[in-house]
């Protein structure tokens, strides 16, 4: 099972990433903005220094802007995971326009992530194209009215196990645990689902219990 913390928030590294729950971290340009970040201005060497630093063995970072510079901006992330010592990997919107820049970001030889994946059948071009991972939307499917599970099932079916499914948009425990007794094994967290996960009343309360018994307490 492989966990990646899914935020550009880096209290929220600092107060995570310790747990020793998660392989690594994702970002994207959406996730810069809600952490009050300018994407275009990221230093990369030094989000992957922290990211390291912190116990990641991987940083996701997202391509943006136009389609030609793509490249360039992929050399600098893998750079970037080189200086630090963990793994960059390029995560790119399966839209046609940027799904043309796939070949020659491949050939820098760093891993890739097809994102923003809502159909079975893109699971198939991912496959043609040879991608490291690809991160559908559970979440959004869900609330959209697709039929999530059945979705998901049929993208693990189609990879095989390449490309890894890396399941993103989760809102819910529960969901992650329908998903995970089905065979996913890869998921993005957000800080709130991440804490949602380490939690249980009930488990609180047996530990509290404990403790009162060893200091003599009845309960």
């Amino acid at each position: 099972m492989d966990l990646y913390l899914d935020t550009a928030d880096r209290a929220a590294w600092t107060d995570l990433m310790p747990t020793g729950l998660f392989r690594g971290i994702t970002t994207n340009p959406l996730l810069a903005q809600r952490a009050g970040l300018d994407y275009p201005a990221i230093n990369w060497v030094e989000m992957a220094k922290r990211a390291h630093d912190l116990g990641a063995l991987e940083l996701h970072g997202q391509v943006f802007g136009a389609v030609e510079a793509y490249v360039d901006w992929a050399h600098k992330l893998y750079d970037a995971g080189a200086a630090a010592g963990l793994r960059t990997v390029v995560k790119i919107p399966m839209t046609p326009d940027a799904l043309r820049a796939v070949p020659s970001i491949k050939a820098l030889g760093g891993p890739i992530l097809l994102t923003a994946v809502y159909d079975p059948k893109q699971v198939i071009v991912a496959k043609a194209l040879d991608a490291d991972f690809v991160a559908p939307y559970f979440g959004r499917m869900d609330e959209a009215g697709l039929p999530a599970l059945n979705h998901l099932s049929n993208m693990q079916a189609i990879s095989g196990g390449k490309p890894r499914i890396l399941v993103a948009s989760l809102r819910t425990a529960d969901q992650m645990v329908a998903l995970a007794a089905r065979g996913l094994d890869c998921f993005t967290l957000s800080p709130d689902l991440a804490r949602s996960l380490l939690s249980d009343p009930m488990t609180q309360e047996a530990a509290a219990a404990f403790e009162a018994a060893a200091s003599g307490l009845k309960s």
